[in-house]
C-alpha cells in the first residue's frame, strides 16, 4: 500500500474512532430540515454518520447537524472538505478508467427463470422496510452481469444467493463485511455470498481491511446496478435456489435467526 493510500486509510479510522461507538442511542437527530428519532449510530466517517431510525435506514452529511450534534461527532470542517474532495477526485479518475477500459467478456452468474413460484411475504421476523432499488421481491431476479470475478466464481448449484452492492468507499459497506462473512461462512452448505462493486479492479484489490472471505465481482459498466434499481449502497437481494428474490434491502436488517427462517422457508 502506498504512503498516501497509508495515509487516508489512518485518517479514516481516526475519524471512525473519535466519534461515537457504533450502536449508540439519540432520542433525535436534526438534519437541516428534516428530524429523526428513535435513532441507533451504525457509524461515523469524517464526513457523514450513518444510523437506523424509526423510519429506516439514513446517512446524514456531518455538515448538515447542529453545532452540538457536530461537537459529539467531532465534525472536522477541514477535514470533511478534504475527504469530499478526494472522493470526488476518485470518483472522476474511476469514471475516465470506465471510458478507457475495454469492455471485458461478461460472466454470467445467474441466468433468470422462466416462473417464480406464489409464496409472497416476509417471515414475520423480517421487519417490512423501505428499499434503495427497484423491488423485485417474490419476482424473478434478473441475471446477474459481471466483467470479472476477483475471486474463483463460486458454485451457486441449488444453493440461495445473498448478492450484495457494495463499493469500497462505502462506510456502511465495510461496515456489513463482517456480517457477510458470517453468513458466509455459518451457512455456506446452503448459501453463496457474493459481493458485487462497480469500480475498478485495481480500487476493489486496493482494500486490504476488512478481510473479505466471499467471493467478489466487478462491473464498472453498471449492468447489474442498472437492472436492479439500485440508488444507495449497500443494497443486498436474497435469491432462492429456484431464481426468486426473497431479501432486499439494507443487510442491517438480517441476522442469523432472521437468515435462518428464509433459507428454511424457501428451500427447495
Amino acid at each position: 500500500m502506498s504512503g498516501r493510500a497509508l495515509h487516508l486509510a489512518a485518517a479514516v479510522l481516526a475519524s471512525v474512532a473519535m466519534a461515537c461507538a457504533d450502536g449508540e442511542k439519540l432520542g433525535s437527530l436534526k438534519a437541516g430540515s428534516e428530524t429523526y428519532t428513535d435513532v441507533t449510530v451504525i457509524s461515523v466517517t469524517a464526513t457523514d454518520v450513518y444510523f437506523s431510525h424509526s423510519r429506516g435506514l439514513a446517512n446524514v452529511k456531518l455538515k448538515s447537524l447542529e453545532p452540538d450534534l457536530q461537537k459529539r461527532f467531532h465534525f472536522d470542517a477541514a477535514r470533511a472538505a478534504e475527504k469530499e474532495k478526494e472522493q470526488k477526485d476518485e470518483k472522476l479518475l474511476y469514471a475516465e478508467s470506465v471510458e478507457k477500459a475495454k469492455v471485458a467478456t461478461p460472466v454470467k452468474a445467474l441466468e433468470s427463470v422462466e416462473e417464480a413460484p406464489g409464496l409472497p411475504g416476509l417471515p414475520d421476523e423480517v421487519e417490512p422496510h423501505e428499499i434503495a432499488a427497484k423491488s423485485f421481491l417474490n419476482q424473478r431476479a434478473p441475471a446477474i452481469m459481471a466483467d470479472k470475478w476477483l475471486t474463483p466464481p463460486p458454485d451457486i448449484t441449488g444453493r440461495f444467493i445473498m448478492l450484495e452492492f457494495w463499493g469500497t468507499w462505502c462506510a456502511p459497506c465495510r461496515h456489513s463485511i463482517p456480517k457477510l462473512n458470517s453468513f458466509a461462512n455459518g451457512f455456506k452448505d446452503r448459501l453463496v455470498v457474493i459481493g458485487l462493486s462497480d469500480e475498478t479492479e485495481e480500487v476493489v484489490q486496493r482494500m486490504k481491511e476488512p478481510k473479505i472471505d466471499y467471493s467478489i465481482a466487478i462491473d464498472p459498466q453498471h449492468r447489474a446496478s442498472s437492472t436492479f434499481g439500485v440508488e444507495r449502497i449497500p443494497h443486498l437481494v436474497l435469491i432462492d435456489p429456484k431464481g426468486v428474490v426473497r431479501f432486499e434491502g439494507h443487510p442491517g436488517y438480517l441476522d442469523d435467526r432472521k437468515l435462518e427462517k428464509l433459507l428454511s422457508r424457501f428451500a427447495d
